[in-house]
């Protein structure tokens, strides 16, 4: 069992900048960033493999966003910088304790743990 707590959401205008964090009470294996409008599917944004801190990014986090952990492998932080509206969702942390192939890392079902989700308004 992983419990996660995710905090940092608000709003902000566009070109702004937010930084997430997701708190794990154990070190996953996989820790991901999802996020979510209403009647959409849960989309991956990013992701980081715990031991290694390498990371994985959607096609439209790249160039934009940045995942980083604390050393004890506990806390990730998304850092999102140049926000459009189109970010505007609920974001998720999810995490895993096993491994997955990496081409399923940014796949909602990968995922066992969930977070309850912080709110990201970006206004034009």
């Amino acid at each position: 069992q992983v419990r996660l707590v995710e905090s940092g959401g608000g709003s902000v205008q566009a070109g702004g900048s937010l930084r997430l964090s997701c708190r794990a009470d154990t070190a996953p294996y996989l820790l991901g960033w999802f996020r979510q409008v209403p009647g959409g599917e849960r989309e991956g944004v990013a992701m980081i493999v715990s031991m290694s801190g390498a990371t994985s990014y959607a096609d439209s986090a790249k160039g934009r966003f940045t995942l980083s952990q604390d050393g004890d492998r506990r806390t990730v932080y998304l850092q999102m910088n140049n926000l459009e509206p189109e970010d505007t969702a609920l974001y998720y942390c999810a995490a895993t304790l096993s491994w997955a192939p990496e081409g399923t890392r940014l796949s909602a079902g990968t995922y066992t743990y969930w977070g309850q989700g912080t709110q990201v308004t970006v206004s034009s």
